[in-house]
């Protein structure tokens, strides 16, 4: 919002499309923090049609202190324990600095028991991905910087790596795991890479434009994880009395529907572009999901119990 008014303030008529493109926001985004420095932080802005931008319709002397709740003020201190998963990597210093800022501008007469969140709220990580924090450290600034990458990267099952040539889009922490989501141009095709396999990685010295048809958000929206595919599936699942509320705590899936089944169990359909991840998934359940559809799912995860079985002889 502080950039916003600075682009305002110097009569640049700036709009949310450009503002988008320039924080790598949505234009939703960009609308509705425009809308709350007009509504919430009084600030006179108007748009004019005739230049496709905002102004302010009178002077604005400096951007409103910052204003803030107890609620807030308790999101806060929850959001600096949650960087524990961040300590030492590149992401740590620059959040650390902005959460500071953000205490130093609070008022000297606000108050909170900070004590009872400290004892009653933790964050914790079953199983904490190990990474080389100096190659993630080559990985965030490159994908930031828009450089080209040589990586040496180990494919899953293989234990020497290959040389690939990558530009690098967006570094992702999801569900607790990072994935680097980056163009393969031996593959011509945008590939996912897990950090942790990546043996090497140094800058071509080349750079690449931003990648204006990129969106996260469209790869993966058909997606059950992080790896997308080509095909089209609807996938049902049928779930146990015993697993139902374990079902219906998560939202699993954008495209996820429900139905109640007579004698307690669940019915789950999701429509999916590729069924590894969710084939692993329904493995987890121990016996409690049974995949009505499709057939290819279906038989996956009967050969994978079976094999399951012998190796357990």
């Amino acid at each position: 919002m502080l950039r916003i008014h600075q682009a305002i303030d110097a009569g640049k008529f700036p709009n949310a499309s450009t503002f988008a493109r320039e924080l790598e926001v949505s234009t939703k985004s960009i609308q509705r923090d425009i809308e709350f420095m007009r509504d919430r932080m009084g600030l006179p802005i108007a748009y004019d049609g005739s230049r496709f931008g905002y102004y302010y319709t009178e002077e604005v002397e400096a951007f409103p202190t910052l204003q803030i709740t107890e609620g807030e003020l308790a999101a806060l201190v929850i959001a600096e324990k949650a960087l524990q998963q961040y300590r030492g990597t590149q992401f740590e210093k620059p959040l650390l600095s902005a959460i500071r800022k953000i205490e130093q501008s609070l008022p000297d007469t606000f108050s909170l028991n900070l004590a009872d969140l400290e004892q009653t709220i933790s964050f914790r990580t079953r199983a904490e991905p190990i990474l080389n924090l100096e190659i993630f450290d080559i990985l965030a600034k490159a994908t930031a910087r828009r450089q080209q990458l040589e990586l040496r990267y180990r494919k899953p099952g293989r234990r020497e790596g290959e040389a690939r040539i990558v530009d690098p889009y967006h570094l992702a922490n999801i569900n607790g795991e990072w994935f680097l989501f980056a163009y393969d141009h031996g593959r011509k095709d945008i590939r996912t890479f897990v950090p942790p396999r990546v043996q090497s990685a140094r800058p071509t010295g080349k750079s690449f434009p931003r990648p204006e048809r990129f969106s996260l958000e469209k790869r993966l929206r058909d997606s059950f994880g992080v790896h997308s595919g080509e095909g089209k599936f609807n996938v049902i699942l049928r779930f146990t009395p015993r697993a139902v509320d374990y079902v219906r705590e998560k939202k699993w899936h954008e495209s996820q529907r429900l139905r109640e089944l007579r004698g307690g169990g669940v019915e789950l359909s999701m429509k999916l572009s590729s069924l590894g991840e969710v084939e692993r998934w329904v493995l987890s359940w121990g016996g409690e999901a049974t995949v009505i559809q499709p057939p290819e799912l279906s038989l996956a995860v009967k050969a994978a119990a079976k094999r399951i079985l012998q190796s357990s002889r």
